[in-house]
C-alpha cells in the first residue's frame, strides 16, 4: 500500500458519449497523487479503440478488460485488487467531479480520522443540465441505511486498511451492488462521515440501468432477503420503506 495514494476505479460499458469528460475531472484534479483502473466491461470491444486513444497520453492509468460482461460491481473488485493507494475513489463513467475533490476528501478524512466519507452531489442529464441536488447525511449508521441511502458511489473513497481490506467488495448483483456495500461496512461499524460540500455531478440518463424501477424493485428486496438475511416480511417491510424514500427523492427532484 502506498501512502497518499487514490487508487481510482472506473468501470466502463458503452458510455462512450459522456466517457472523455469523465476521465478529463479525474485529471484535472489538484490532488495529484493517483493512480487509474478502467475496467472495460463490454465483450464486443465496441468503444476499446477509443478509450486507448483518449487516455494514451495520460499517466498512472491502467485497462483491465474482462472477457466477457460481469457487470459494474465485479468488475470494481478487479479495481480493487490491484489497486495500490492507501484510497480507493469510485466514479461511474458518465459522472464527473469537481476540481478539488480529491484534495478536499482525502483531507476531511484525515482531520476526522474516518475510513469512509461521501458527499452531497448534484444530479444532472444528458446535456449537463442540473435537475436536482442530493445533500448528504452527516453521520449515518447501519439502522439508518435500512431505511435509506442517501451515498452516492461516485462520491466514496474508502480508506485501505486492517479494518477495511478485506470487506472492500461488490456483490455480484445488476443494481444497488454499492448499497449492500455500504450496509456491509456500517454493520461492521467502520466510521463513516459525510461532506456538505457537493464535489460530483451524478448523471440520470433515459438508458440507464440504475434508471430501472423494476430491476431496482427486483435487487432492493435482494437486498434485505438475501444479503441481510431477513425473513420475507421483514424483507418486503423495508423494501416498502425505501420505495417511498425513492418515490419521495425523484418527486422533490
Amino acid at each position: 500500500m502506498v501512502k497518499n495514494l487514490v487508487s481510482v476505479i472506473i468501470p466502463y460499458y458503452k458510455n462512450r458519449f459522456f466517457f472523455k469528460e469523465c476521465i478529463d475531472s479525474v485529471y484535472s484534479q489538484s490532488y495529484k497523487k493517483k493512480e487509474v483502473f478502467i475496467i472495460y466491461d463490454n465483450e464486443k470491444k465496441d468503444d476499446l479503440n477509443y478509450i486507448k486513444k483518449i487516455i494514451s497520453k495520460k499517466k498512472n492509468i491502467k485497462i483491465i478488460i474482462n472477457k466477457k460482461n460481469l457487470g459494474a460491481g465485479i468488475s470494481r473488485n478487479k479495481g480493487i485488487n490491484r489497486s495500490n493507494g492507501e484510497f480507493i475513489a469510485f466514479i461511474d463513467s458518465d459522472d464527473i467531479w469537481v476540481k478539488d475533490k480529491l484534495k478536499k476528501q482525502v483531507s476531511f478524512m484525515r482531520s476526522n480520522n474516518i475510513d469512509l466519507s461521501y458527499t452531497s452531489y448534484e444530479i444532472i442529464d444528458e446535456k449537463n443540465r442540473s435537475i436536482g441536488l442530493r445533500k448528504c447525511q452527516k453521520n449515518i449508521s447501519y439502522e439508518n441505511l435500512l431505511y435509506d441511502c442517501n451515498i452516492g458511489l461516485s462520491t466514496v473513497i474508502i480508506r485501505k486498511n486492517t479494518q477495511t481490506k478485506n470487506l472492500v467488495s461488490f456483490p455480484k448483483i445488476k443494481t444497488k451492488e454499492d448499497y449492500v456495500l455500504w450496509l456491509k461496512l456500517s454493520k461492521a461499524k467502520i466510521k463513516f462521515m459525510g461532506m456538505e460540500n457537493t464535489l460530483t455531478k451524478w448523471r440520470k440518463t433515459n438508458n440507464s440501468l440504475s434508471s430501472g424501477t423494476y430491476q431496482k424493485f427486483v435487487d432492493g428486496f435482494r437486498v434485505y432477503f438475501i444479503y441481510q438475511q431477513f425473513n420475507f416480511i421483514k424483507s418486503v417491510f423495508y423494501l416498502t420503506i425505501l420505495s417511498l424514500n425513492f418515490l419521495k427523492k425523484s418527486i422533490l427532484n
